[in-house]
């Protein structure tokens, strides 16, 4: 089954397969466009795929509402260098107002198809996460009236996209540019390429403002875990970044990430710790 969409999610070219109600599985291609300065898959190409795998989960725990993300967070094991990218998401916790998700993230090792996969996944596991999900009324959304997620289940599914996939660097298409590379100063323009069905600024979107921001402070390392907390919605823009480091040793450098909505007075929409390694 292919579903048409829009936008920079679109265009990581995500397979799913929603299995149970209670877990996910993704497969997403490993392109230059989404490698970091190290080769290996880009930090916020990651966190775009881990918002996309678990909220399929989330949104069917959450029913009759809808999710909005609160907090995610990825720790990498090791760099994801061959792809595709396969990503396994689980219930952990559903409660009356937060939705817990674990996500593990796998080197698909030249996968073809999501078909050899098998009954379990006997894959290179390179990075694990949880995302925590708030529950908020379905109407918030555009499309909850016209789509149950729990009609996906045993579904495969592809974010169907019109032409050939980018490839300009992942970073550059969401418009993102360095305002102050020593301050870790970052702007990424409001638009329909990087909104969600909320019409706000998407939560894996800001994983790659966060990576960029972290990576222009901290030249020659690149983004290997984040903590993200979102704190509001990012309806304005552009959004802007504030980083400052918070560790420098000689083999990773830690950075504290703010992300604000520069054309709502500078509303701080979501805040980020960086772990980067040497690239």
């Amino acid at each position: 089954m292919t579903t048409a969409t829009g936008g920079s999610i679109s265009d990581l070219d995500i397979t799913t397969e929603q299995i149970s109600a209670t877990t996910a599985r993704s497969m997403a291609p490993l392109t230059d466009a989404v490698r970091d300065a190290s080769g290996a898959a880009g930090l916020g190409y990651l966190v775009g795929l881990v918002d996309v795998n678990t909220a399929m989960v989330g949104l069917c725990a959450s029913q009759p509402d809808w999710t909005a993300t609160a907090d995610l967070m990825i720790h990498e094991a090791k760099p994801l260098l061959q792809g595709p990218t396969i990503l396994e998401s689980h219930l952990t916790r559903a409660g009356s107002r937060l939705i817990v998700v674990g996500v593990d993230i796998y080197d698909g090792e030249g996968l073809a198809d999501m078909d050899e996969l098998g009954e379990f996944i006997e894959l290179n596991r390179v990075a694990t996460g949880l995302v925590t999900f708030a529950r908020v009324p379905a109407a918030t959304s555009s499309v909850s009236g016209t789509w149950d997620p729990m009609s996906t289940i045993g579904i495969r599914r592809h974010l169907e996209r019109e032409g050939d996939l980018p490839t300009d660097p992942l970073l550059e298409r969401i418009g993102m540019t360095v305002v102050d590379g020593a301050g870790g100063v970052v702007e990424v323009p409001n638009s329909p390429y990087v909104q969600n069905s909320r019409g706000r600024i998407n939560g894996g979107v800001l994983g790659m403002v966060f990576q960029g921001a972290a990576e222009a402070i901290a030249p020659g390392y690149v983004g290997s875990d984040l903590h993200i907390h979102y704190l509001a919605s990012a309806r304005v823009g552009p959004i802007r970044t504030d980083t400052h480091v918070v560790r420098e040793v000689d083999d990773h450098v830690v950075c504290r990430v703010v992300a604000m909505d520069a054309g709502a007075d500078d509303l701080v929409v979501a805040q980020a710790t960086v772990t980067l390694q040497r690239a």
